[in-house]
């Protein structure tokens, strides 16, 4: 039997067929729609359910849901920062009434990204897990002990708000300070621009990227501002945590030694505890299918 899974984000959302060994069968993209209401982003969502269940013959083992948060497991319900139509969405029961008498079960996209990774990806021999992805936002999720970990309303390994600057820039939570304002490649941008780095209107992170691996200074400053940012997360998150292993995804993570090579030196300044002397970090593999693999895992467990 297959497992139907799906991950809603703000710009796109997907859905996959995957076997008992997380292998995906069958998937299928469609972008989030920006109207302003509530029923136009669930109707692409029902309508690729039931794109999948014809794939999958008409019938599957579970359903598992990875999706943008804030998340409340306990109610079953989502708010997206980023589709603002859904404030309090009650996503689990609108999926579950419409596969009735199969068992779905809902997670943050940070926690399923990690569980993906865990299962099929770069983190398969990890007990102590933290997954991030690093894009236009920062988001994580947790593995402790080989199992998810959610916290009170699902929301534990939110790890984008950890502040890193005390009086840096209010961020969008409302917070100030948060490794987001920093680590980001909105914010990377903003800062490079800020601080004189010329390229185009609607210039982003890849072409900050690219600007840096041709040596522009100011880029490769944008570089390190945003490792040192997320190296300081990771050594308070590993120390909270006792981590083994930290798995980054997500645009800015594609600049790859750009990023990895500031991020590693800077781990070593913050990471001081013995406990953490092995602390690992390294890319993701499963790339946009992260998600979807482990919303599968999530059902399943």
């Amino acid at each position: 039997m297959l497992t139907l899974c799906l991950d809603i984000g703000g710009t796109k959302i997907a859905a996959g067929l995957a076997d008992p060994d997380g292998a995906l069968v069958h998937t299928a993209t469609r972008p989030t729609p920006a109207r302003g209401d509530a029923e136009p982003v669930w109707a692409v969502v029902d309508a690729m359910i039931a794109d999948a269940l014809r794939a999958a013959g008409g019938a599957v083992a579970a359903v598992g849901i990875a999706a943008s948060g804030p998340v409340h497991l306990p109610n079953g319900t989502v708010s997206p920062i980023n589709i603002p139509a859904w404030r309090g969405f009650p996503l689990r029961d609108r999926v579950a009434a419409v596969i009735p008498g199969v068992p779905v079960r809902l997670g943050g996209d940070g926690v399923c990204m990690a569980l993906g990774e865990h299962w099929r990806g770069a983190g398969r021999d990890a007990r102590f897990l933290l997954g991030m992805v690093v894009s236009t936002g920062v988001g994580g999720g947790l593995v402790l002990d080989g199992a998810p970990y959610t916290g009170r309303t699902g929301n534990a390994g939110h790890v984008g708000h950890v502040v890193v600057e005390q009086h840096g820039e209010l961020c969008t939570c409302g917070g100030r300070g948060c490794v987001e304002t920093v680590a980001s490649g909105p914010w990377m941008v903003r800062w490079a621009r800020a601080n004189g780095w010329s390229a185009l209107p609607g210039a982003g992170a890849k072409e900050l990227a690219d600007a840096a691996a041709m040596g522009d200074p100011v880029a490769l400053q944008a570089f390190h501002r945003s490792a040192r940012a997320l190296a300081a997360m990771i050594a308070s998150v590993g120390a909270v945590c006792d981590l083994d292993f930290v798995i980054i995804g997500g645009g800015v993570a594609k600049a790859g030694p750009l990023l990895f090579d500031p991020l590693r030196a800077a781990l070593t300044e913050y990471a001081r505890l013995d406990f953490l002397a092995g602390l690992r970090v390294a890319p993701a593999e499963l790339g946009g299918d992260a998600g979807l693999v482990g919303a599968a895992r999530l059902a399943g467990l």
